[in-house]
């Protein structure tokens, strides 16, 4: 798991950088304003989930429970749901894909909700 998820979250961490980049220089004269906005919103999330998720693979190594394990699935599910659909959807055009992001969303909710329990947890552990 630990192994997994550090791979997932450097992987997240880098493609994230990439694509602001890409956002900032190779997008902004190409999507209008509002499209852009949407685009950073996803990197943004992406950003700040490969962190969460870093935090996720650190928590393996203490806790093999299933809350730890379904909140890095979690997250990894928002990253790709969320974001991926935003990144879609501004560079498609097809803004049938926002059906999707919402989706991602819960799933970023879940996974703190995981966290949250685990940590309730932790006075009995």
């Amino acid at each position: 798991m630990l192994r997994f998820f550090l791979l997932f979250a450097a992987l997240a961490g880098f493609t994230g950088v990439g694509l602001g980049a890409f956002a900032a220089h190779g997008l902004k004269g190409r999507l209008t304003a509002d499209y852009l906005a949407v685009f950073q919103t996803g990197v943004l999330y992406q950003l700040i989930h490969a962190l969460a998720l870093f935090g996720v693979a650190l928590l393996s190594l203490h806790f093999q429970g299933r809350l730890v394990a379904w909140a890095g699935g979690f997250f990894i599910a928002g990253i790709l749901l969320f974001s991926g659909s935003l990144y879609l959807l501004t560079l498609t055009g097809f803004s049938r894909l926002g059906i999707i992001t919402p989706f991602g969303g819960l799933c970023f909710l879940a996974g703190w909700a995981c966290l949250a329990i685990l940590a309730w947890r932790l006075s009995s552990l």
